[in-house]
């Protein structure tokens, strides 16, 4: 057997163990992410994305050039998990449409009175009932779990942009780069109640029902809280996207 081949057969082994060694981590992240997921969302399919991540991670894994593996196959299981849930998109085009309406009516309020639309507002603006706005904007949360990072306007559906690499040209970057700070800005900009629950599920990683207990209301009431932050992120953005 050549130098070669033996080097191959070592790396290979190596790999193996780590797959078998790190299954674990695949299911802890496939439960902590069905858990911000709508039920049709199956945990076998996240599961089965995430082990494809874990291989390719151990292939690619090299001590000398990334952090600990569990570190380095984490970033690559959750992302391959996402990427899978991207190209199963559940939600009809019809919501994405209200979604636009909801935001459109915000963005409106708010030019004219410069503070934050009410829900009351909202609805008011929208012609429908309070209970109707909550649904959207609980259609909103389950829709848009992935989309802090989404880059498109397209109104029957999202683009995401998910990527754990922001290769590209200096300009790109340049563009990347400033549309993360005007995200952090926006979400500066949110009323506190709705800032707390960002930070709560994107900084601390709680699920909905765990939000709730901190904010002392239902789960139901936190997605649709997460829903109208996410809408009110959504709009501001677009506002900084049209005058980037």
């Amino acid at each position: 057997m050549s130098v070669a081949a033996q080097y191959l057969e070592v790396q290979q082994g190596s790999a193996n163990e780590l797959v078998r060694t790190h299954t674990a981590l695949v299911k802890r992240i496939a439960w902590h992410l069905k858990g911000r997921l709508p039920a049709s969302v199956e945990l076998g399919d996240l599961v089965q994305a995430g082990m494809i991540g874990l291989l390719e991670a151990a292939r690619n894994y090299t001590p000398a050039r990334a952090a600990n593996f569990e570190t380095y196959a984490g970033i690559r299981v959750r992302g391959a998990m996402l990427d899978e849930l991207r190209k199963t998109d559940w939600t009809p085009r019809s919501v994405y449409r209200r979604l636009r309406d909801a935001m459109e009516a915000m963005r409106a309020i708010e030019a004219e009175t410069g503070r934050e639309a009410s829900e009351a507002e909202i609805a008011q603006r929208m012609g429908i009932t309070p209970a109707e706005y909550g649904q959207i904007m609980s259609d909103a949360s389950r829709s848009r779990v992935l989309s802090l990072d989404e880059g498109g306007d397209d109104e029957d559906g999202p683009k995401f942009d998910i990527s754990d690499e922001h290769a590209g040209t200096p300009a790109s970057r340049l563009e990347e780069e400033g549309r993360r700070v005007a995200l952090a800005s926006a979400i500066e900009g949110l009323p506190e109640r709705e800032k707390l629950l960002m930070s709560l599920y994107y900084d601390e990683e709680l699920n909905l029902k765990e939000i709730g207990a901190v904010l002392g209301v239902t789960e139901s009431r936190v997605c649709q809280l997460h829903g109208q932050a996410l809408t009110r992120l959504r709009a501001r953005l677009r506002d900084w996207r049209a005058h980037g």
